[in-house]
């Protein structure tokens, strides 16, 4: 299935819906009591989903009316997650273009709630306060029931879904402290979607084609396969320390290709538009603005 959190126009709660090809099929108009969000139909569990499947599929095989989704604006894909985690130089040639080291344990590191933006917004910053803002590429996996001490062989038993993730970063802050939370966290420097993918329609998380454009030009394109720590790693990893709540967004780190190593440099500047694709999952947009 796929899911996304849509508003309608002149309403400012998004409400989670189905899609199906270019529309969306509203939750809240087929079922009673549904889930506002993803997040509550996680924490319900296994039994909700499966009661959300049996009302799409009544839904759909009754003929209910669909919206187009070129008539509602996307939020973000996940809203209201226990914890977002990210993953730092995951791929070989990110870290090498940044001149990074490959640690022998993985980097890891807290995004925080106010960078989530959805599909198609306006992320802005002050100009004073970064001149060196960067994209980057990421396949977003969200759990779906909770995991601790999980096994590489089982772990993704423990995804719900995959999305898309731009993990916007202002290098200059970056490399001007130790910890790596701050700078990539302005508002709205973690947008995600356009939807979430179950994990059943996507297989193989080391198989999938990640690329990034911006303004029309392609700077990233690369294999998910090139990670330096799969997707199973990366969850028993941290699973062994933590437990992993229902909902939780991991970013699984970047290809090579960022704007920074570029000659001369590729930053997001006034008006810029990056298209972040990860194939059986879609195109993330974000337009850019400095205030």
């Amino acid at each position: 299935m796929k899911f996304a959190h849509l508003k309608v126009e002149g309403q400012s709660t998004p409400r989670l819906a189905v899609t199906i090809g270019d529309a969306a099929l509203f939750l809240d108009d087929v079922m009673q009591n549904a889930p506002r969000d993803l997040q509550d139909l996680l924490e319900k569990g296994s039994t909700e989903y499966e009661r959300v499947q049996t009302s799409t599929a009544v839904a759909v095989s009754r003929g209910a009316a669909l919206t187009p989704i070129d008539e509602l604006r996307h939020a973000s894909a996940v809203l209201r997650p226990p914890q977002i985690i990210a993953i730092g130089a995951n791929y070989a040639a990110h870290s090498s273009e940044l001149s990074l080291r490959l640690e022998t344990a993985a980097t890891v590191f807290s995004l925080w709630p106010n960078s989530l933006a959805g599909h198609g917004s306006t992320t802005t910053w002050p100009a004073d306060r970064t001149g060196q803002v960067d994209y980057e590429a990421e396949l977003g996996v969200i759990i779906g029931r909770p995991a601790h001490r999980v096994s590489v062989a089982d772990a993704l038993d423990y995804v719900f879904g995959y999305t898309v993730v731009n993990d916007i970063t202002a290098r200059d802050l970056q490399f001007s402290e130790a910890q790596w939370s701050r700078c990539k966290s302005f508002d709205g420097f973690t947008p995600t979607g356009p939807i979430v993918v179950t994990a059943d329609e996507i297989g193989d998380p080391q198989n999938l084609w990640l690329t990034t454009h911006v303004d029309g030009r392609l700077l990233q394109d690369a294999s998910s396969g090139d990670m330096v720590r799969t997707v199973a790693e990366i969850i028993s990893y941290l699973s062994q320390t933590a437990t992993l709540l229902p909902g939780t967004l991991i970013s699984t780190g970047s290809p090579g290709g960022a704007g920074y190593s570029r000659k001369p440099p590729v930053f997001l500047r006034e008006g810029s538009t990056v298209t972040v694709a990860i194939d059986k999952i879609g195109l993330l947009t974000t337009h850019c603005r400095e205030i």
